[in-house]
């Protein structure tokens, strides 16, 4: 009888424990889905005072009472520093570096991208043209950026010009071709052909300049080049070595806008003609002088040189953006081909630069290829 009693009570006392402890869970897992901010806790106390509001700490007794928590200040607003420092009776105005100034006139405006296209010569002295190709790179260097230098060059030749422009520290791409060419003016328009496809394909916006290895630029121009909206040309520059002279041609302008052409022979220019075309560009003359054998030519658009214009690479893609619709596209028409018929069409897309014409900012010089002489080893026979 004492055995039955005692189960009976170790019965019981697993009851009221189960029960408790359902009791204690179900009321932890109600309370953990309360909310902590907006509901009181089933434990608080309800008639302790409400807690003081978030402050930041100003003093946490290991410091005098006089230093107080840091805050980072607000970045000044320097258009109202400018206009506050312009105000009469301001004793200290605040000044703006240049460097600052020149930064965020960058990002009001920032500058357009250049594509300069550099075409090369198969055969020949490779080290003279990679002695040309670097000495154009060093010119590119110099450039504000953004500039893109798309080179074109047949694939033997390719290895060794590649070593050459990863050092150049420009952005460039290189492309190579593979057809073989026995005339340089066909090869020179090939080449333009499959950099200009590229750009279209791509679509890299910018402005397209044809920048020969002969060239000499005033840094100058390249500022010019990127406030052209459709086309742009120039007044040139072409100095032959072995002749011994200089023709300068290119347009005739008003404000920019273009009113003719000309094609000047200067021939010899000796020490007293470049002071007197000096003078005349000072003037604003947009006519070269030269000496007694020079001749001049008034032209109403030439077809244009490929060398003497440049453009926005849009139109090779969207032509109706610059007002010339086009319903079915001629596929057998080379984009040069399509480029100078557009600047026929349409004279005013074309924008003189700089805005008078009067300088010459551009010079191509033309050096003849000679044969390298034979060693004296050679001759010799050894």
């Amino acid at each position: 009888m004492g055995t039955f009693e005692r189960s009976k009570k170790k019965i019981q006392l697993w009851k009221k424990a189960l029960i408790h402890f359902s009791l204690c869970f179900v009321m932890g897992f109600f309370t953990g889905f309360a909310p902590t901010t907006s509901t009181a806790s089933l434990f608080s106390d309800r008639s302790s005072p409400p807690a003081a509001p978030y402050h930041p700490i100003a003093n946490i007794g290991l410091m005098p009472d006089h230093i107080e928590a840091l805050e980072r200040p607000p970045a000044p607003n320097r258009t109202v520093l400018l206009t506050q420092s312009a105000a009469p009776g301001n004793p200290k105005p605040y000044q703006i570096s240049a460097a600052a100034a020149e930064d965020d006139a960058a990002e009001a405006n920032p500058r357009r991208l250049l594509i300069a296209v550099t075409t090369t010569r198969s055969g020949g002295d490779g080290g003279r043209d990679r002695a040309a190709l670097m000495r154009l790179a060093s010119t590119l260097r110099l450039v504000p950026p953004p500039l893109l230098w798309i080179v074109v060059e047949e694939h033997e030749r390719a290895p060794s010009t590649a070593e050459a422009l990863r050092g150049t520290g420009i952005m460039y791409r290189h492309l190579t071709f593979k057809e073989n060419f026995t005339d340089p003016g066909a090869e020179a328009e090939h080449q333009r052909e499959v950099a200009l496809n590229h750009i279209e394909h791509h679509r890299i916006s910018g402005i397209v300049h044809f920048a020969a290895a002969s060239n000499v630029y005033d840094l100058q121009f390249f500022d010019e080049l990127r406030n052209i909206e459709v086309f742009g040309t120039w007044p040139m520059a072409m100095v032959s070595a072995n002749r011994e002279r200089v023709v300068v041609e290119g347009p005739i302008c008003k404000s920019s806008k273009i009113v003719g052409w000309f094609s000047k022979d200067v021939g010899k220019v000796d020490m007293a003609s470049a002071a007197e075309s000096d003078d005349a560009s000072a003037n604003g003359s947009s006519e070269p002088t030269g000496s007694s054998s020079s001749s001049y030519t008034s032209l109403k658009i030439p077809k244009m040189r490929v060398p003497r214009f440049a453009f926005n690479s849009s139109i090779l893609w969207d032509p109706e953006r610059w007002g010339r619709p086009t319903t079915v596209p001629d596929t057998s028409q080379d984009s040069i081909t399509f480029l100078q018929e557009v600047v026929l069409e349409d004279d005013t897309k074309l924008k003189g630069i700089p805005s008078d014409c009067s300088q010459i900012m551009l010079w191509q010089l033309h050096v003849p290829r000679t044969n390298p002489l034979p060693s004296n080893r050679s001759e010799n026979g050894t």
